[in-house]
């Protein structure tokens, strides 16, 4: 089959394996360990005789090592428990969640209230809370309102999370970042 009707039809070439398999070992001595094995220094040939009496594979783990540590293993075993590995570690990554709670300037007591009462769930709930003031028209002029009324926020969750961000003017916005507090989830 020629190059072009190969690209053509979706082949793109065979995917590189991760490890050094068998007769892929270039190593003359390799460290050689796994079960049922005396974990010594062989040379490849007598390494590789081993893996085929147990009916396995030589595997190189540590290709960087002097010399290389190859491991005798069931190879297709051994790749299915490295994908279960990587599975759970990416299951167990924790992903954080950012929660807005948009304020204005002349934000009233009962809104401050109602908002401060989301905001604590959310910290509850182990979220990250991302407070601003959004200035609209001519409101910019009211800075420092915005800044107390955060401040006042932030003091009000210091029970349920921390600052992670002070306030900080960004264009129109005044934002500042709330984390939660480790053991209030």
């Amino acid at each position: 089959m020629s190059k072009q009707k190969f690209q053509r039809r979706g082949y793109r070439g065979r995917v590189e394996e991760p490890y050094k398999v068998n007769s892929k070992i270039h190593a003359s001595q390799v460290r050689v360990v796994g079960d049922n094995v005396k974990v010594d220094v062989y040379p490849i040939e007598q390494a590789l005789k081993m893996a085929r009496e147990q009916n396995l594979d030589l595997v190189e783990i540590s290709p960087k090592a002097d010399p290389p540590v190859c491991k005798i293993i069931d190879y297709s075993k051994f790749k299915y428990e490295q994908k279960k590995k990587q599975k759970e570690i990416k299951a167990k990554a924790q992903k954080t969640v950012v929660k807005e709670i948009r304020f204005g300037p002349n934000t009233e007591e009962h809104d401050f209230n109602f908002k401060l009462n989301h905001a604590q769930k959310f910290l509850k709930e182990g979220a990250k809370v991302k407070a601003y003031v959004h200035f609209v028209g001519r409101t910019i002029v009211f800075k420092e309102r915005g800044e107390i009324l955060l401040l006042r926020f932030a003091q009000a969750l210091e029970d349920y999370g921390k600052v992670e961000q002070m306030p900080k003017l960004e264009g129109k916005r005044m934002t500042m970042f709330i984390a939660a507090k480790a053991g209030k989830k």
